[in-house]
């Protein structure tokens, strides 16, 4: 069904994985749509519980976009591809379900704009990273703009941006880009940690805690506010919330069903 990635499902847990060593993982818009499909499969699969994104081999997550489209690409074409790019990404910022970028080689450009879209992200010790569109006479057109200030800062922000410069693994991690940094061996096991950690929560309240957080930046505090109440309201409503605090009560473990 894929040609530029892979997607199996191990239990709870989503793995997709952007197949294009020989280019770097590069995204060319045939993956990308390939992306839309494959995050519309785990949506409607209400057996997952969290997605991990990765990149295959050990040279890149995603280096970038696919320089030969690029080449080609004039104004009208450039707006038509940013808009598609920032939908489907979009699209797995709002998945139900956490997703987690493990990144296991350089991440740039759209390979960035990816992976800050995810819900978390863990780099390999390393591993380099950056918006290095302007070196080429553009801007970021993936969503590079808007969450990079989101994640680190608008003085750190702009710096990355408007300089084109990578930063490192830890670098990442110590303004807030990256959640962790691990040896490049234990890349996936702890990605793996993470997501099962979370799995076992029960989904409704992850769902809603991941909404929540989400639309914190958008508006006023008095709308992020009402929203929080809303989505507490209907957590309240739930089964699991009746079996989270009998669980507690009576000193067991709880017993989750997702209703």
């Amino acid at each position: 069904m894929y040609e530029n990635l892979t997607l199996e499902k191990d239990g709870e847990l989503a793995i997709l994985t952007i197949n294009r060593p020989k280019m770097r993982n590069a995204l060319n818009d045939a993956t990308i749509e390939e992306i839309a499909t494959a995050v519309a499969e785990v949506e409607s699969d209400a057996e997952l519980r969290a997605l991990i994104v990765t990149g295959s081999g050990q040279k890149a997550f995603v280096a970038g976009a696919d320089i030969n489209e690029l080449k080609v690409r004039d104004t009208v074409v450039g707006r038509r591809i940013t808009k598609r790019r920032q939908q489907v990404f979009t699209s797995l910022e709002e998945l139900p379900i956490p997703s987690i970028a493990a990144l296991n080689g350089w991440t740039m450009g759209a390979g960035l704009e990816l992976a800050m879209a995810c819900t978390m992200r863990i780099a390999a010790s390393g591993v380099r990273m950056g918006q290095p569109e302007v070196k080429l006479g553009i801007t970021p057109g993936a969503g590079g703009s808007q969450r990079l200030p989101r994640l680190v800062g608008m003085g750190r922000a702009m710096e990355l941006i408007l300089t084109g410069d990578p930063i490192d693994a830890e670098e990442a991690h110590r303004i807030g880009l990256v959640n962790r940094v691990v040896e490049a061996a234990e890349l996936m096991n702890e990605a793996r940690k993470l997501a099962q950690t979370i799995a076992a929560r029960p989904r409704l309240a992850v769902q809603y805690c991941k909404e929540a957080v989400l639309r914190s930046m958008d508006g006023s505090m008095a709308e992020g506010l009402a929203h929080e109440s809303y989505l507490h309201a209907l957590s309240c409503g739930t089964q699991d919330k009746e079996e989270g605090v009998a669980a507690f009560l009576e000193k067991r473990d709880a017993k989750f069903k997702g209703r």
